[in-house]
C-alpha cells in the first residue's frame, strides 16, 4: 500500500487533504504531522531561517522513517524549506502544496489569461507568488479576517470573506482563480459561484499530482 506523509503547520490543513484523499484516492495510506507552532513563529518573526529549515528537516526524516513512500507539505508559505526537503530526499516525491496548482492555473489562464491568487495566511502572499514564473499575469489578494474567523468556528465568515476577495480579483481582469491555504478548500464552490471563473485548491491539484507521480 502506498503510504503519504501529510505534514502539517496549521491546524485546519489535516481536514481538507485528508477528506480530498479519501474520496479521490481511498487506497492511500495516510499518515498526518502537525506542528502548528511552524505557523505561529513564522508569522511572529517573517523569517524562513536556517532553523525553521532544520525543523522541517526533522520532521520528513520521521517521516521517511516511517516508510512514507512520498511526502506532501499542506501550508503553502515554507516554498524554501520545503525545496531544501526535496533536495535531500531526491528518491521519493516531496511536494509543495501549491505546485501542482500552479501548473493547473497555468494551463488553464493560457497566454492571455489572469490569475488570481487568494490566501488568508498573509506570509503566503510574499513566499508563493516567486513560485509562478517570471511574467506570470497574477493578481492576489488577501482574505483578511478569514483565518481569524476559522479559527472561532466561524465559517460562513471565512467563506464569505475568501469569495470577497475573489470578487475583487475577478473585477481586476482575473480568468482563473486559485486558493493557497488547504483550509481554503471548504470555500471553493461558492467563489466558484460568486465568480463565475474556475476554481482551483491546493488540495485537490495535489491529490491529482501525488497520483500521477506514485500510481
Amino acid at each position: 500500500m502506498t503510504r503519504i506523509a501529510l505534514i502539517h503547520a496549521l491546524s485546519h490543513s489535516p481536514g481538507p487533504i485528508n477528506e480530498a484523499l479519501a474520496r479521490d484516492w481511498p487506497d492511500a495510506e495516510r499518515m498526518n504531522l502537525l506542528d502548528d507552532s511552524l505557523s505561529a513563529d513564522l508569522a511572529r518573526t517573517g523569517r524562513l531561517d536556517a532553523r525553521m529549515t532544520q525543523r522541517f528537516m526533522a520532521l520528513a526524516d520521521y517521516a521517511v522513517g516511517t516508510g512514507a513512500h512520498g511526502i506532501l507539505f499542506t501550508c503553502s508559505a515554507f516554498g524554501p524549506c520545503i525545496e531544501a526537503v526535496a533536495r535531500k530526499h531526491v528518491t521519493i516525491p516531496v511536494l509543495k502544496p501549491n505546485e501542482a496548482m500552479i501548473d493547473e492555473a497555468l494551463a488553464l489562464a493560457g497566454a492571455d489569461g489572469r490569475i488570481g491568487l487568494v490566501a488568508t495566511f498573509a506570509p503566503t502572499l510574499q513566499s508563493m507568488p516567486p513560485e509562478f514564473p517570471p511574467g506570470t499575469a497574477l493578481k492576489t489578494a488577501l482574505a483578511d479576517g478569514a483565518m481569524a474567523a476559522l479559527n472561532q468556528g466561524d465559517l460562513a465568515t471565512h467563506d464569505r470573506l475568501a469569495v470577497e476577495a475573489a470578487l475583487r480579483l475577478a473585477a481586476q481582469g482575473c480568468t482563473v482563480i486559485a486558493l493557497a491555504q488547504f483550509s481554503l478548500a471548504r470555500a471553493r464552490d461558492a467563489v466558484a459561484l460568486a465568480t463565475g471563473l474556475p476554481v482551483l485548491t491546493t488540495v485537490d491539484s495535489a491529490v491529482r499530482r501525488l497520483r500521477q507521480r506514485l500510481v
